[in-house]
């Protein structure tokens, strides 16, 4: 048998989240379909995290058996035949048989995109706001998150993760347009749920109606009822997942998109 990691992008919109869920469509199952179609056999695909319904990846990163080696350039256009239109592989890389797409992931990151202008091209893949927030003050509260380790607040309630205790190397707000913002965050892991209700924290100061001792407050509190309400899932967005090089079989330079 052989280990691949497989590189993929997809647009959530159609789908229940990455997770197979009993009365949805997921990406995982798509997926999965597809490979058990080219290597006529059962395929089970492990992947880096649960993207939630609606939510989108630039970047998402899932690993598989093969029985015998592939052609990781053929098989890439093959899978792309076979997928619909809002799912896209980038590329395979062979990996170490114990190399595993969730846990020996280092960092991932997650960006979510929010806008004051009415843009109906847009209004998909960003979340509308109809007054502009205060960013400075988002940022200066945002800047707090990487001294904490516990997001029980901003944890999805009575999920079956053993810690709610989470690493954050980075977390702030710039702009990329005219009335159009993203929030860049990136973390050692992340729980159900955690970006969409920091986001719906930091708008809580944006709009003035806490400020940054009371967004700490919301941490320390560890209680899921004092932050903010999660915002819409169609404006996030993972971008990134590493891993350490020593899991992969091929050069570095053989994996570029």
């Amino acid at each position: 048998m052989q280990r691949y990691f497989i590189y993929l992008a997809y647009d959530g919109t159609a789908y229940h989240g990455w997770q197979i869920q009993p009365n949805g469509t997921s990406i995982q199952e798509r997926l999965m379909q597809a490979l058990a179609t080219l290597l006529r056999q059962e395929v089970e695909v492990t992947g880096a995290g649960r993207t939630d319904a609606g939510v989108h990846a630039r970047l998402m990163v899932a690993h598989f058996d093969s029985p015998a080696p592939l052609d990781t350039t053929l098989m890439t256009d093959k899978l792309n035949r076979l997928l619909p239109p809002d799912i896209a592989v980038y590329r395979l890389r062979p990996v170490r048989n114990d190399a595993h797409a969730r846990f020996d992931a280092t960092s991932r990151t997650y960006q979510y995109h929010i806008t004051t202008a009415k843009n109906p091209f847009a209004r998909q893949y960003s979340y509308r706001l109809f007054r502009t927030p205060d960013i400075g003050r988002m940022n200066e509260a945002a800047a707090t998150l990487p001294l904490y380790t516990d997001f029980t607040s901003f944890s999805k309630l009575h999920t079956d993760v053993k810690t709610n205790n989470c690493r954050i190397s980075h977390a702030a707000w710039t702009q990329t347009a005219d009335h159009e913002w993203v929030f860049t965050i990136r973390a050692d892991r992340f729980l159900r749920n955690m970006v969409r209700a920091i986001v719906g924290t930091l708008l809580e100061v944006g709009r003035g109606r806490m400020d940054t001792e009371g967004f700490r407050c919301v941490i320390e509190q560890r209680d899921r009822c004092q932050a903010g309400t999660s915002v819409p899932g169609n404006a996030l967005f993972l971008t990134d997942i590493t891993y350490p090089e020593s899991l992969f079989l091929d050069r570095p330079d053989d994996s570029a998109p």
